[in-house]
C-alpha cells in the first residue's frame, strides 16, 4: 500500500513540473508573438499614421522592449537613426563652433599689412636690421629712436603741422584704421547658439517621437506634441542668426522681426497641443502651418538685401538661405504627397518611404543654415556696425 501511494505520488509530481514547464514555453511563445511586428490594418487607431505603410509595425509594446527596438529593424529604424545621427552632427557642430569659431575672423589680410610695415620700416631705418631687440634699447646710440621714426612719417605727420587742425583729424583716422584690426572681439555668439540649440531639441524630440510612440495612446500623444514643439523651435530660431547679424546696427527691426518670429513660435506651440492637431487627417494642415512660419522669412531677407545689395556677405548667406528653403520645400512637398510609398504601397516599409527622406532633407536644410551663420559672424566680427 505504501509503494502504490509513493508512485501515484512521483506520478503527480512529473505531472505538475511537466504542466509548469508547458506553462513557461507557452509564455515566451506568446512574448515572441505579442512583440512581433504587425500589419497596418492589426494597429489601434492612434498608430494609424500612413495607410501605404503596409507592415513592419510595433504595436503597444513594453517600455523596455521599445527602447530596445532602436538596435532592430522596423519601419521606423531609419526614422529614429537619421534624425538621431542628425543629433550627433549638430552637438559636434555646436563644441566645435564653441572651441574654434571664436576665431573664424581671417586674419591673412591683418598678416599681409603688418609685414608690409615692417618692411617698409626696416627699409627706413636700415640700422635696425643687425641690431638686437635688447641693443637696441640699452644702446645709448638709439635714444634718438624718436627722431628716426618721425623721419619715417609723411610730411603732413610733422612736427611743424601739429596746429593744422585737419591734419590732426585726417592723423587720427589713419592710427584708428591702422589698429582696427588689432581690437577685433568676436560679436554675441548667442543667437547662432539658439539656432544650434533648436535644431538639435528638434532632432531630439523626433528620434524619441519615433522610437516611442509605439508604446502606448497617452505617450503617443505627449511624443508627438514634443515633436511639433521641436520643429516650431527649429524654425523659429533658425530667424534668430540672419535678424540679429542682419540688423544687429538697427535696433527696432533687430526687435521687430525677432520678437515678431518668437511670437509665433510660441503660438504654433500651442497649436499643437490640441488633441485634433494631431490627427492624420490634418497632416496638410500642419505642414501649411510650419511652411508659413519659414515663409515669414521672406521679410527679414528682402530688407537685408535692399540695405546690403553692395555687399557680397548679403549675397552669399541668401544664396544659403534659398536652399535651405529649397531642402525645406521639397521635404514639406514629400511629406504631404508620401511620394514614394503612394505609388507602390508595401514596397517601401523599411527604407525609401517619405518620411525617412523628409528627415534627411530637414538635416541638410539645418546645416545649409549653419554655413550661413558662419558667414554671418565672419562679417560682424570682421565690420561689427
Amino acid at each position: 500500500m505504501g509503494e502504490d501511494q509513493q508512485v501515484c505520488e512521483s506520478e503527480d509530481s512529473r505531472g505538475v513540473s511537466e504542466c509548469c514547464s508547458k506553462e513557461r514555453k507557452g509564455k515566451r511563445l506568446w512574448k515572441k508573438v505579442k512583440y512581433q511586428l504587425v500589419e497596418y490594418h492589426s494597429l489601434p487607431g492612434y498608430l494609424r499614421d500612413n495607410e501605404f505603410i503596409m507592415g513592419h509595425y510595433r504595436s503597444e509594446w513594453p517600455l523596455k522592449q521599445v527602447l530596445l527596438s532602436i538596435f532592430t529593424i522596423h519601419n521606423e529604424t531609419l526614422n529614429v537613426w537619421t534624425h538621431l545621427l542628425g543629433f550627433f552632427l549638430f552637438l559636434s557642430l555646436t563644441v566645435y563652433t564653441a572651441m574654434k569659431v571664436p576665431n573664424v575672423v581671417d586674419l591673412h589680410p591683418l598678416q599681409a599689412d603688418l609685414q608690409k610695415l615692417h618692411w617698409e620700416l626696416l627699409a627706413c631705418l636700415p640700422s635696425l636690421t643687425s641690431m638686437p631687440t635688447m641693443d637696441l634699447l640699452r644702446s645709448p646710440s638709439t635714444w634718438h629712436i624718436t627722431e628716426l621714426l618721425t623721419n619715417c612719417l609723411p610730411e603732413r605727420f610733422s612736427y611743424s603741422n601739429h596746429t593744422d587742425v585737419c591734419v590732426l583729424r585726417s592723423v587720427k583716422e589713419d592710427v584708428a584704421n591702422m589698429i582696427a584690426h588689432l581690437m577685433l572681439r568676436p560679436i554675441t555668439r548667442w543667437p547662432f547658439f539658439a539656432f544650434l540649440g533648436g535644431a538639435m531639441f528638434c532632432l531630439l524630440a523626433s528620434s524619441a517621437c519615433h522610437l516611442l510612440a509605439c508604446h502606448s495612446k497617452k505617450l503617443s500623444c505627449i511624443m508627438l506634441r514634443v515633436d511639433y514643439a521641436g520643429i516650431s523651435a527649429l524654425i523659429s530660431t533658425s530667424f534668430y542668426p540672419l535678424v540679429y547679424y542682419s540688423f544687429m546696427c538697427d535696433p527696432f527691426f533687430c526687435n521687430l522681426y525677432m520678437g515678431s518670429i518668437t511670437l509665433l513660435g510660441i503660438g504654433t506651440i500651442l497649436v499643437s497641443l490640441l488633441p485634433v492637431f494631431q490627427k492624420p487627417e490634418y497632416r496638410n494642415f500642419r505642414t501649411s502651418l510650419f511652411l508659413g512660419m519659414g515663409l515669414c522669412g521672406i521679410a527679414p531677407i528682402i530688407h537685408k538685401l535692399v540695405l546690403f545689395w553692395n555687399r557680397p556677405e548679403a549675397l552669399h548667406t541668401t544664396g544659403y538661405e534659398i536652399l535651405m528653403g529649397t531642402f525645406y520645400g521639397i521635404g514639406a512637398l514629400i511629406y504631404t504627397t508620401r511620394i514614394p510609398e503612394r505609388w507602390m504601397p508595401g514596397k517601401f516599409d523599411i527604407a525609401g518611404q517619405s518620411h525617412q527622406l523628409f528627415h534627411v532633407l530637414v538635416v541638410a536644410g539645418a546645416y545649409t543654415h549653419y554655413r550661413a551663420g558662419l558667414v554671418y559672424l565672419r562679417w560682424r566680427d570682421l565690420e561689427g556696425c
